[in-house]
């Protein structure tokens, strides 16, 4: 059986590179008809915390990107990842290091002033005799050999042991390093398929080398090249769009952003608009690029237009109020109610849930128009109150006769009529039409609006 993870570490939101990577294992599951299990590596004490464990998985879930088991926590396993570094230790896999930080600091900036890379030069691989001095445990690396990757996005690719130093695998507090965890954890949840950030490929050459030292079957590797800034330098937590939260907070839909994650280094013939079962049923590992992907923001509000346009009104008002409550919930029931009520017509020219909310603030936050009129367009918006009196209820049909006859009694163009209104109803110029404005208002709130006027 098929078996992905995706393995975040709550040190932070989930960044929007972390959340194409969890799609992509999760979608080849789903298409292999296997599993797609989630690992928190909560190790590092310090910098994980529990907001960010739940923020991301909030994120996830929010993806429709759901775990198929409960949660594996790496915390939970630190007893067998320091069994396994004894073990390798006890077989001469790996030694123990005496050496100090500030000696290896001392010979860190040696390397930097000579302008070569620092390795481990292997000073304590050889020792036998034990110290009572602090050590690390170090993983003894065969030199002379060659390291092969076989890597399902960018191919087969040979490192020479000479390159890879002697790396640590349990620190001097008696805590394993993330490549020791990582491995092992890999192999306790039984996962085939290593799907991840091409940054990881020197982190797969150590875990491939535990993995064969431990005579355990290697899973198959596929690094995704990173997302980059629409700069084309490497998207960072520090940009303004590199979580999935900043995404959320502007209104964008999970259906549009996870469509668009879908497409950002991975293609299906010209298809660009993918349901849900559509991804999952066309996704393979094959199609996935070996070229670094830009983010292009213009495209991301563009499909989730797309999504607002063509989304069931119903589904699109739950996400809506469900925005509201999250971002905007500062605004009462009762326009939250007027709003949802006219989605159709409020959608119209909105690429976010935040452009619906922010079109229809003539709503929640009307401030009257101090403009001041010629005589005439004050003689016709007194007209439009007097006929408009006559109406009780909105009719579209009877508002369209309405606006006929003052058209033709003063003998205007419509936008002479309809611009003095809309000003006068919403106090600005982009608004709805003037039919679709009595109809989100209602007639008594329109000619309240306009009495006010003259």
């Amino acid at each position: 059986m098929i078996i992905t993870r995706f393995a975040p570490s709550p040190t932070g939101n989930l960044h929007i590179g972390g959340a194409r990577t969890a799609l992509f294992n999760y979608l080849y599951s789903k298409n292999q008809k296997g599993k797609f299990l989630l690992r928190i590596e909560d190790t590092d004490k310090e910098r994980s915390k529990k907001e960010f464990e739940t923020q991301i998985i909030q994120s996830l879930n929010w993806l429709g990107i759901i775990n198929d088991e409960n949660i594996t926590y790496q915390s939970n396993n630190i007893e067998n990842h320091k069994k396994i570094a004894q073990e390798l230790l006890e077989k001469k896999l790996a030694y123990k290091c005496y050496c100090t930080s500030e000696e290896l600091e001392k010979k860190r900036e040696i390397a930097i002033k000579n302008k070569i890379n620092f390795l481990y030069d292997g000073k304590c691989r050889n020792i036998q005799e034990e110290s009572n001095k602090p050590y690390v445990i170090r993983f003894k690396v065969e030199h002379g050999d060659t390291i092969k990757l076989r890597d399902g996005v960018q191919g087969d690719v040979d490192i020479e042991s000479n390159t890879i130093e002697d790396f640590v695998i349990l620190r001097a507090d008696g805590t394993p390093t993330y490549n020791l965890s990582a491995a092992i954890d890999d192999k306790l949840m039984n996962i085939t398929h290593v799907i991840r950030g091409d940054d990881h490929k020197i982190n797969a050459i150590k875990q491939i080398l535990i993995f064969q030292a431990l005579n355990w079957q290697l899973p198959k590797y596929f690094h995704i090249p990173l997302i980059h800034s629409e700069e084309g330098k490497k998207l960072s937590k520090r940009d303004n769009a590199s979580t999935v939260e900043d995404y959320k907070k502007i209104g964008i839909l999970p259906q549009a952003l996870r469509n668009y994650l879908l497409r950002l280094g991975w293609s299906y013939k010209d298809k660009e608009i993918f349901s849900d079962e559509e991804s999952i049923k066309f996704f393979t590992l094959k199609n996935i690029g070996k070229s670094p992907s830009k983010l292009d923001f213009s495209r991301i509000l563009s499909i989730n237009e797309y999504y607002i346009k063509n989304m069931d009104n119903e589904l699109l008002k739950e996400y809506f109020k469900k925005y509201i409550k999250e971002y905007k919930n500062d605004l009462e029931d009762k326009y939250i109610n007027i709003i949802v009520k006219n989605i159709q017509i409020l959608k119209n020219k909105s690429k976010t849930l935040e452009d619906i909310y922010l079109n229809s603030n003539f709503i929640y936050s009307f401030e009257e128009n101090k403009d001041d009129y010629s005589e005439k367009t004050k003689s016709i918006i007194k007209s439009f109150v007097s006929e408009l009196k006559k109406i009780n209820n909105y009719n579209e049909v009877q508002i369209k006769e309405l606006t006929d006859k003052i058209i033709k009694e003063y003998k205007i163009s419509f936008k002479e009529l309809g611009q003095p209104l809309r000003m006068q109803l919403t106090n600005s110029a982009q608004a709805p039409s003037i039919k679709d404005l009595i109809q989100i208002l209602g007639v008594d709130e329109t000619l309240n609006r306009l009495k006010k006027y003259i």
